[in-house]
């Protein structure tokens, strides 16, 4: 019954991380795009994925933990050892294992995208305002000292 049970989290969480997978594709093209509703919609997409994930996980652990195993992949492996569907968990367990790192990369990706933008972006603000001055070079190659620094609006 509980390997029943856990062989069902884990191919019910094998399509959301497959969905989400797919959402945090699209979200980073959406950024390279700087498609802001449609990154609002993609967030709001991602929410109950994650929170699905997130439960699945808990209940997999507590079905483990009722069972007197632990939470982990050893816990996994000695309910696998005495159950009939040992091998399909230990299976699917992997599969979902390696969608998460798949997943995990991906964040990673968009991560450094926003941060990029972020500091384009802020780069930009700052020129505008006046209080970074982009790298201007003399004639010997070295950086040019611009005397005075004016908000672009005031230029």
């Amino acid at each position: 019954m509980h390997d029943t049970n856990l062989l069902q989290l884990f191919t019910d969480d094998i399509g959301h991380a497959q969905r989400l997978l797919e959402l945090m594709d699209e979200e980073f093209q959406a950024m390279g795009e700087r498609d802001l509703a449609r990154l609002e919609k993609l967030l709001a997409d991602k929410q109950p994925l994650l929170a699905q994930l997130d439960q699945h996980g808990r209940q997999r652990s507590q079905l483990l933990a009722s069972l007197q195993l632990s939470a982990d992949r050893a816990g996994l492996q000695k309910l696998a050892e005495r159950s009939p569907l040992g091998a399909d968990l230990l299976d699917r367990s992997d599969e979902l294992g390696e969608l998460l790192e798949r997943c995990k990369a991906s964040n990673e990706r968009n991560g450094r995208l926003i941060r990029a933008n972020r500091a384009s972006v802020s780069s930009m603000l700052g020129i505008l305002r006046g209080g970074e001055t982009p790298s201007l070079y003399d004639s010997r190659g070295a950086t040019a000292r611009i005397g005075q620094q004016r908000p672009l609006s005031q230029a």
